[in-house]
């Protein structure tokens, strides 16, 4: 009777690494098709510009497609001018599993972004109204949910629980980090035991879904917002559109999974512009407090 043999340490990684290396040529072809000589191609258009002529809200001159904004722009076009106090900033990630360049994968990440990982949370103030804030950011590591992104939004519900604010997560993730494992997994239900918490206080807590919020996040944390805004043209979904339809044998609507669709269907209660957005959020925590216009 044949055996099989576990392979070893050594060959493991050399896989990693030719598996890391193929996603990379990939990755780097889908950006080439954005980027020309003379500036940005936008994909949804097709039409070429240069980097400037996007913005600081990072939206296409001639179909308004909205491009991702990182963490410091979101933030900078959300929060008062000089209001935000970072949370939790020093906080990062281990390597629960022993994975295989994992430790590596999150330095590069570090270097580039300069994030210590995926979200960023702290408080400020919209419009004059004081609220946490939480940011996902696509560009560290797609904003997969591990161990510090879970303990980041936790320790921010219990911030605000605690002083008893309101408080805003603009999500975006591929879902759960597959080098953390079950520990990823975990999250979900911690980020959410401690949304119950707050919303037992009777406190507000907005979801902003960005494109994407799929996976782990979309199952937890993002669909439990008392109010849950999307921007334009956001991909949501749990999984994919491949799994989904290989699983009913159906096919989907071409619109399937995107905001509008959530917002016709009853799973996101409105979409907001990137223009409006801090004057809406800002309303509706106005609202929330019972103060007037200009009242302290």
């Amino acid at each position: 009777m044949p055996t099989f043999k576990l392979p070893d340490m050594d060959t493991l990684r050399r896989k990693m690494r030719e598996v890391k290396l193929a996603l990379n040529d990939d990755n780097k072809k889908k950006e080439d098709e954005h980027v020309s000589a003379s500036g940005i191609k936008c994909p949804s258009c097709e039409n070429v510009f240069e980097k400037k002529e996007l913005g600081k809200l990072k939206i296409c001159p001639k179909c308004a497609r909205y491009f991702r904004l990182n963490s410091k722009e979101r933030i900078r076009s959300i929060a008062d001018e000089g209001s935000f106090k970072e949370l939790d900033s020093t906080l990062q990630a281990k390597n629960p599993l022993d994975f295989p360049d994992y430790e590596e994968k999150i330095a590069k990440m570090q270097e580039k972004t300069g994030l210590k990982d995926a979200v960023v949370t702290g408080v400020c103030t919209i419009g004059g109204e004081k609220t946490v804030l939480g940011v996902m950011d696509s560009g560290f590591m797609m904003a997969s949910m591990g161990s510090v992104v879970g303990e980041k939004l936790t320790r921010a519900f219990e911030y605000a629980t605690e002083h008893k604010l309101p408080i805003i997560i603009f999500a975006c993730s591929g879902g759960a980090r597959m080098q953390e494992g079950i520990v990823s997994l975990m999250q979900m239900a911690k980020v959410s035991a401690a949304a119950a918490r707050h919303s037992k206080a009777g406190l507000l807590y907005i979801t902003v879904l960005t494109d994407p919020t799929t996976g782990g996040v979309t199952a937890s944390f993002a669909m439990l917002g008392d109010i849950i805004i999307s921007e334009h043209k956001a991909l949501i979904g749990f999984a994919g559109r491949r799994v989904i339809e290989g699983t009913i044998k159906q096919k989907l609507p071409d619109e399937f999974q995107t905001a509008e669709f959530q917002l016709e269907h009853g799973f996101v209660d409105l979409i907001v512009t990137r223009e409006e957005m801090p004057i809406k959020l800002r309303d509706i925590l106005r609202l929330h407090s019972g103060r007037k216009d200009g009242a302290e």
